[in-house]
Formats: structure tokens, sequence, C-alpha cells
């Protein structure tokens, strides 16, 4: 187990390194010029070329991009050009926002997939699965950008039951949490859909399985082969979902941080994108990168830790 977590690490960090020469140079391929974008169409070739200079813009493309790992293995990302405050200090301020939204939506997803999940799976091909089946698809089909315009309007416009604009303030849990209804919701339904699919799947294998039938065969109580034994199994794969969807949006929740305007990361991006502003769009995207990389990481760990068959497997490989 300890060569198997060495060799994933040295993975993790060769990928964290690809992450950051990747992003360098893509973000270097966008057309136009920031330097441009940033001053206007009326901005002297003198400024722009200060402008340039400044954020070494001027520089061979191997100098920017060894420039800008050179920092970043450091935790330096480097400044913005607007605000010249350093881009780990703007992220930090934004990351919080988005980290609170995406584990509040997977936990929501959470917990209304898994009782949608076993109901379905206890009565496979009944009224009530397909039923369920039906709720979960709908779930699935409905676009968070659509959930949330719908929620936004419905109970935030028309019925005036929850904020629409902002995130609120720490300083204030009960006005951050009104604030966060909303958009997680509208998070949280696809996800939920798509849980409560997973779980029943696999639920239902699980429970055609010889050690169930055995169990079955000794008397053992339904409930307790279905919670016990079954859902043991069963939840392994929905959990490493789980843990992928948490790394996802913490990115993916661009369009939803957009609507309901919380001052996340993800509309810290979009926002950056606009401007071009580079370094900020540079530490964004490292920064979400990475912290998929993490969170996979640690999905990877907790899912040979709770299956003892991948334990097998990997003290056998190393």
């Amino acid at each position: 187990m300890a060569r198997y977590l060495v060799r994933r690490l040295a993975l993790a960090l060769g990928v964290a390194l690809a992450v950051l020469v990747a992003t360098s140079l893509l973000v270097r391929f966008i057309p136009g010029d920031a330097a441009t974008a940033i001053l206007g169409p009326r901005a002297t070739p003198e400024l722009v070329a200060k402008v340039q200079a400044e954020m070494g813009l001027n520089l061979p493309l191997h100098e920017q991009v060894w420039r800008f790992l050179s920092h970043a293995v450091r935790g330096d990302l480097g400044r913005d050009f607007f605000t010249d405050r350093p881009v780990t200090s703007i992220i930090a301020d934004a990351l919080p926002h988005t980290l609170i939204l995406a584990l509040s939506s997977m936990t929501l997803a959470a917990l209304i997939a898994i009782p949608l999940g076993v109901l379905a799976a206890a009565r496979p091909n009944s009224l009530l699965d397909r039923a369920l089946g039906l709720v979960s698809i709908l779930f699935i089909s409905v676009p968070s950008l659509v959930a949330a315009l719908i929620l936004l309007i419905v109970f935030g416009v028309q019925l005036k039951l929850f904020p629409t604009l902002g995130a609120g303030s720490f300083s204030d849990p009960l006005d951050y949490l009104r604030h966060l209804v909303l958009p997680s919701i509208a998070i949280a339904i696809g996800w939920a859909g798509y849980l409560a699919r997973l779980l029943r799947a696999g639920l239902i294998e699980s429970l055609g399985t010889r050690y169930i039938g055995a169990a079955r065969a000794f008397g053992v109580p339904e409930r307790v082969i279905l919670f016990q034994y079954a859902f043991k199994n069963a939840f392994i794969p929905t959990m490493a979902m789980i843990g992928f969807g948490l790394a996802s949006l913490t990115a993916g929740a661009i369009f939803v941080e957009i609507i309901f305007t919380r001052p996340g990361i993800g509309t810290l991006f979009y926002q950056s994108i606009q401007q071009r502003n580079y370094s900020v769009v540079q530490g964004a995207v490292v920064v979400v990168a990475l912290i998929f990389i993490v969170v996979n990481l640690l999905v990877d760990l907790a899912y040979r830790f709770v299956d003892p068959r991948l334990r097998v497997e990997a003290s056998k490989g190393a």
C-alpha cells in the first residue's frame, strides 16, 4: 500500500507539473493582445509596450513559461495588473465561496439520492421503482443553468423567500446560509438524479450476488441485508462519484455563480477572461486543477481503503 501511495503521489505531482506548463502555454495562445485589450484601442504603442514589459509579455515564450513555473512552485502566481494585488490573495478571497457551494450542493444531492436509490432498488421494476426512475431522469435532464433561473425567478423574485444576489457575509452565518439555498439546490438537482440511478444500479447488482443469496437462505432480515451488506458495496462507486463531483464543481459552478452574482472562483475566472487578465486566469486554472488532482487522489485512496479487493490488488502490484 505504501508503494502504491508513493506511485500515486508521483503521478499527481507529474500531472500538476503538466497542468502548470499547459496553462501557461494555452493562456498565451488566446487570440489578441492582452495589453491592448486592457488599455483599449486608443492606447499609444509606447504605452502598450510598457504594459507588455510589466506583464512579461515581451519575453520569448519559453522564458514566459519558465518564469511562471519558477514562481508558481514557490506559491507565487503573480500579481493582478488592475489592482496590483497578489493573485493568490484574490483567489483566496473567492475560493471559499465556491468550495462551500460545491460541498453544500453535493451534500444535498447525496441526501436526496440515497433514499431515492435505496427505495428504487428495494422493489426493482415495481411501480415505485419506475416512478422514482422518472423523477431521477427529470432531475438529470434539468441543466443547473435552467434550474438556477427558475429558482431565482420563482423563489427569489416572485415569492421573495430567498435573496437572489450576492453570497452574504461570513460574519452573519444565517444570512450566508439563506444566500446559499437557491444556488445549492440548482446544482444538486442534476447530481441527485445521477447519483440515485448509480446507487440503484449498484444495489441491484449487489443484491443479486451469491453472498446475499446465502444471507437470505440463513434467514437474515431483508432490511439487514439491504443496509448492512448490500449498501456498503453499492455505495463505493457512488462515493467515488461524489468526490469527483466535489472536484468538478469547483470550476463547474461558474454559470450558477454568475446568475446569483456569487463572488466565487467561477465568476472570477469569467471576469478575468473578459479583461484578458492573464495572471488571474492562470492562477485560477492552476488552483482549480490542483484541487481536482488532490480530491481525486484522496477519493482514490479512500476507494481502496473501503474496498478490501482493491487493497489486495495494490499489495500484489507492489
